[in-house]
């Protein structure tokens, strides 16, 4: 036992030995540690480990449970998370702290489906998704059919990923502006644009979109609108982009993309688009606009069409290769700028042939094609704060297209002074005819050439140009006489000057009359007075009291007057001179006339002349309007006149003319004109033109003109049935405009418009038979029901018994964008026209169809 216990006391020693022999080897390398690492003379300081997190997580739900041994919190029911900035609402969310997660998922139903989304508010923006996992740490996240709202849209995808606060990667996702699909009034959205691939780029001023290749869906079904990348700004400003193109065809060029294009903002006050129209036989067109625009300074553009027409198949008969080209600008200042100092531009230059050769749509859709002129102008307008003068500079530019030549107008100098009275009085108000006198008075310098496209600033067209040099000097004064007459008179001075004259002669050889404009400078001076007697005349037809017609009442304005010009046609004032015609016979003509003066009047001139003015109107008994009387006109104007000129050797009388104006029945419009002929017309067998004789009272049409126009309206035929009245029962989901009756059919209004329009005219001078020329047309419009509108219009030429001009179109309203279709079917162009567009701001721009004039904006995609 003795021997036992004393070796356990030797073990137990060992081992204590041996511990302290390490405690104090430990000890040494610890000093020796400290010493290396610490300065000298510096104090110690203990370091502590850094947290993991920046901020506490707090953490609130109806059921709490935390798993100590797994590092795990588990929150269900009403559950919410709140870090920082990012609070997470969700039915149920899990932590786990080890690994800095939070996920976070929706409320499930009974097959597991979610039935009401997980939320994450940053930032003052709220996320929805099914499912979400968020890192504390690297504030990444991933999320599973996230809902994210931006601007005015909302982007569903199946998978998101938030790299950072301000960058998004997404996988399938679905962009939509859909209202109703916002506002979570319906589940389905009526369109999507659906891309593979998009980033979300949030920004502090701007944010946008970038996708790869994306489509768009209507009603879920996919169009061929597919784009290979789109940038969607959510910005205020303007933004860089693709503009969209609609499409169809058109029977001699093929099928098209039309107004395809890019759009680029610069700086504040400028922007740029180019548009492209591709069709498939061959034919392009390139549109290129420079927009600018200072506040309170003006606005303007730049615009050109540059493009070729290829139609029919080369190598055949019917192929043709036509180029075309079109230049614009447009300048306006505002009114705010400089009064003083007004600057305007409205340049309008085109090819020939443009408008039968282009290939851009638009104009046939706004009847550009018809236009038989152009026309450009620029103008400089200088008034003056202290001086009466209006100093006006401008130069036009018109082409004829049936002609092919072109009037250019380079530049014309006017020269106004404001109108002043001779006579004024320094005080009280104005009598008789000295005082009353007027002086209207100015100045015009003009050059003006007649050329073509081929001449344009050549030196021939320098050659061809003429410079004139106008002063006209108006007088006019009127007074009351005998209380019921107003007397008045007037003269008229004219002062010309000219660079070219002209000599004509007769050419026996060609059996032509040929004309030769000559480089001399040349003037005249011409006078004319005119005096008149008016006065009112009054006549009423009052009915038995209580008859449906109270009265009618006759407006006459007779009119008298005399006017004088001596005859500068002698030869003492050398404006005139004379040639041997074809039958040998002396004909006078002016060395003024072709020019751009005009010429004094041949042959002395006193002449009586006589108008007659009529108004009737009708007042009947009305029970709609408030005073039991209602005014009918039954004739606005009938006017007649004529003159009598006692010193002309022959044909006296003037024509007599007569027009009129009214409106019946409160809508039908009439305006009419009608000319005959005092003296007899001749014709000798088988010749296609007569001669006039002397022989009056023989009285003959010479020209009438008739224009009737009828618009008509479903208010017309009704008072305007109110459906919120009639009926309790509203539509609900997007059906809000409906209402509907006991047997649940939907009622709605159908409002209309038709407009008939006719015209006739005649006109017959010298010829046998005379010409005519008579259409009848239709616009209107049909609402079908509130979200279908019918336009078209149809256009009848009955002499030539072939439809003019006819163009139809319709619109769906499908909330969230528009639906538009437009169709020729008769005459040069037969097109149709197919656009789809997007109502919402961010996108309307792009996607939304409006005037598709020429000049209308697109912005961008």
């Amino acid at each position: 036992m003795v021997k036992t216990g004393f070796k356990n006391i030797l073990q137990i020693l060992i081992i204590l030995i041996f511990n302290n022999f390490l405690a104090h080897l430990g000890a040494q390398n610890l000093t020796e540690n400290k010493m290396v690492n610490q300065p000298i003379n510096r104090k110690d300081t203990v370091v502590l480990k850094k947290e993991q997190l920046e901020s506490v997580v707090k953490t609130k739900a109806e059921r709490i449970r935390n798993d100590i041994p797994k590092k795990m919190t588990y929150l269900n029911k009403n559950a919410q998370v709140n870090y920082q900035d990012m609070v997470i609402d969700a039915d149920y969310i899990s932590i786990d702290w080890d690994k800095s997660l939070i996920y976070a998922r929706g409320e499930v139903d009974s097959i597991g489906k979610i039935k009401n989304p997980a939320k994450a508010t940053q930032g003052g923006k709220t996320y929805e998704y099914d499912e979400f996992t968020y890192n504390i740490k690297t504030r990444q996240a991933i999320a599973f059919n996230a809902r994210t709202e931006e601007s005015e849209g909302v982007i569903v995808a199946e998978k998101t990923k938030k790299y950072n606060d301000s960058v998004f990667f997404m996988r399938r996702g679905k962009y939509t502006t859909d209202e109703y699909f916002i506002k979570k009034k319906d589940t389905i959205a009526d369109y999507y644009l659906l891309a593979p691939t998009i980033k979300l780029i949030k920004g502090k001023e701007k944010s946008q979109v970038i996708t790869g290749p994306i489509q768009l869906y209507i009603e879920q079904v996919p169009t061929p609108l597919i784009m290979p990348f789109a940038i969607l700004p959510f910005s205020d400003k303007r933004s860089a982009g693709i503009l969209i193109p609609s499409f169809g065809e058109r029977e001699d060029v093929g099928f098209f993309l039309n107004s395809l294009g890019y759009y680029q903002p610069i700086g504040e006050h400028f922007d740029f688009k180019i548009l492209t129209d591709f069709y498939t036989k061959g034919s392009w067109n390139l549109r290129p606009e420079v927009n600018y625009k200072k506040n309170y300074k003006y606005t303007g553009n730049f615009s050109a069409d540059i493009g070729t027409t290829i139609r029919g198949i080369k190598g055949l008969d019917d192929y043709s290769k036509t180029g075309t080209y079109r230049i614009a600008w447009r300048h306006q200042q505002d009114t705010k700028a400089n009064p003083f100092l007004t600057f305007s531009a409205s340049v309008d230059v085109v090819s020939n042939k443009f408008y039968n050769n282009t290939v851009n749509n638009n104009y046939a859709f706004n009847q550009n094609n018809l236009n038989a002129q152009q026309n450009s102008s620029i103008s400089v307008v200088k008034r003056f704060l202290t001086l009466p003068i209006t100093i006006t500079g401008t130069s036009s530019y018109s082409q004829n297209f049936s002609t092919g030549l072109a009037d250019l107008k380079l530049p014309v100098l006017n020269v106004a002074v404001n109108q002043f009275y001779l006579f004024k009085p320094k005080t009280g108000v104005r009598q008789g005819l000295l005082e009353n006198i007027t002086v209207n008075t100015g100045l015009n310098l003009n050059n003006y050439v007649q050329t073509n496209e081929g001449e344009l600033f050549t030196k021939v067209m320098w050659d061809k140009m003429q410079t004139g040099l106008r002063n006209n000097i108006s007088l006019g004064t009127n007074t009351t006489v005998a209380k019921y007459f107003t007397f008045s008179v007037s003269a008229n001075i004219d002062n010309a000057l000219t660079t070219k004259t002209l000599t004509r002669t007769y050419n026996p050889i060609s059996n032509k009359v040929e004309d030769i404009l000559n480089k001399k400078i040349a003037g005249y001076s011409s006078f004319s007075t005119s005096a008149s007697l008016q006065t009112v005349l009054y006549g009423m037809l009052n009915f038995k009291k209580g008859s449906a017609i109270e009265a009618v009442r006759h407006m006459i304005t007779p009119q008298l007057g005399f006017s004088y010009s001596p005859d500068f046609s002698t030869p003492a004032f050398g404006y005139f001179k004379n040639y041997y015609n074809d039958r040998g016979e002396m004909t006078p003509y002016s060395i003024f006339d072709r020019g751009i003066i005009g010429s004094p009047n041949s042959g002395l001139v006193q002449s009586l002349n006589f108008s007659l003015n009529n108004n009737v109107e009708m007042k009947v008994r009305s029970k709609k309007d408030s005073t039991g009387v209602k005014k009918l006109k039954i004739f606005e104007s009938l006017n007649f006149n004529t003159s009598y000129n006692f010193a002309a050797p022959i044909y006296k009388w003037s024509m007599f003319s007569f027009n009129g104006q009214t409106t019946l029945f409160e809508k039908l419009n009439l305006n009419t004109s009608l000319t005959l002929e005092p003296y007899e017309i001749t014709f000798a067998p088988g010749q296609e033109y007569g001669v006039r004789t002397e022989n009056f009272g023989h009285f003959s049409i010479q020209g009438f003109n008739a224009q009737l126009s009828y618009p008509l309206s479903e208010a017309i035929f009704g008072e305007k049935e109110d459906i919120s009245k009639m009926y309790k029962a509203k539509g609900e989901i997007r059906n809000e405009s409906y209402y509907f009756d006991e047997d649940n059919y939907a009622r709605f209004t159908q409002p209309w418009t038709l407009n008939i329009n006719a015209q006739y005219g005649y006109t017959k001078s010298l010829t046998r038979f005379g010409n005519s020329v008579a259409s009848v047309g239709l616009d209107g419009s049909l609402k079908l029901t509130p979200y279908w509108n019918l336009t078209g219009n149809l256009y009848y030429d009955v002499v030539n018994k072939e439809i003019a001009n006819t163009q139809l179109g319709f619109s769906r309203d499908q909330r969230s964008f528009t639906i538009n279709f437009n169709w020729i079917p008769f005459g040069q162009y037969k097109v149709y026209d197919f656009f789809i567009g997007i109502k919402a701001n961010i996108l309307r721009d792009a996607l939304k169809y409006k005037d598709r004039s020429f000049t209308q904006p697109n912005a961008p995609f």
